[in-house]
């Protein structure tokens, strides 16, 4: 059984990243509806596991790589959505964390929120259909009459948008 004033110092760092966690695995996901079930699972391993953690390291690099399996485990259930990425292109992003950190700030967020509601209409609305309602490109061709290879492009030129305004907006605030 775990120290429970280490479970409480866990829990305690968790909800102070749970917007970071869920973003991480917002990020990893393509089925909304399961976003929250597999946050809860990470917290209730992330409490289980409470005495692996040790105080004054990366408490985010670690439940990040508990909500990594968590993520992975949801994908090979039954009935789940395949994931937007590979099992390995998660891995080799994973290797990465301090950019993931870095995106998945509560500021990178909010930054991402204002840069979407900059895009122009029709950008908005493949992005919400592809990340909001988890539509695949064929889907979201059809739904707006374009060919699927407008969607990607279009999705394409979106994201770019995105990650550049988002970096805008991060590298004004650290000034």
């Amino acid at each position: 059984m775990p120290d429970p004033d280490q479970i409480a110092l866990v829990q305690r760092l968790f909800v102070q990243n749970m917007v970071a966690v869920r973003g991480f695995v917002i990020a990893l996901m393509p089925d909304f509806s399961s976003v929250d079930d597999v946050v809860q699972e990470t917290f209730l391993t992330v409490t289980a596991k409470a005495d692996d953690f040790v105080e004054g390291t990366k408490f985010r690099s670690w439940a990040f790589s508990i909500a990594r399996f968590k993520v992975l485990e949801a994908a090979r259930q039954p009935g789940s959505k395949e994931l937007l990425l590979d099992a390995e292109v998660i891995e080799a992003l994973c290797a990465t964390e301090s950019e993931i950190e870095k995106a998945n700030t509560d500021d990178g967020l909010r930054a991402l929120e204002e840069c979407k509601d900059g895009l122009a209409p029709k950008a908005r609305r493949v992005i919400a259909l592809r990340y909001e309602e988890s539509h695949r490109p064929p889907e979201i061709a059809e739904r707006l009459g374009w060919t699927v290879n407008a969607v990607n492009v279009a999705l394409a030129r979106a994201r770019k948008a995105l990650r550049e305004c988002v970096d805008r907006k991060l590298k004004k605030e650290t000034i």
